[in-house]
């Protein structure tokens, strides 16, 4: 999955900060759309991966119903939020 691309896609921009919080979160909802509906494990992952890093991803125990790929996403969860501590 290209980042830029699926920026564009659902942002129409691969520039976020430029974005006014009403095309902000218009994009987050394509987004979390585009994430419920993907049915391609490694696909999946990374939208959530986007929807975590834009603060607006489910709990790994909702969004993942496979122990592996919920597994995954905590142990994602974890490290990302320890990579933005000060």
């Amino acid at each position: 999955m290209d980042l830029d691309a699926l920026l564009q896609h659902l942002f129409a921009t691969t520039e976020l900060d430029t974005l006014d919080d009403a095309a902000f979160e218009r994009g987050v909802e394509r987004l979390g759309t585009a994430f419920g509906t993907e049915t391609e494990p490694g696909r999946r992952f990374a939208l959530w991966s986007l929807l975590h890093a834009l603060g607006d991803a489910p709990d790994p125990a909702v969004a993942f119903k496979d122990p592996r790929e919920r597994r995954a996403a905590e142990d994602y969860a974890r490290a990302a939020d320890r990579a933005g501590r000060p």
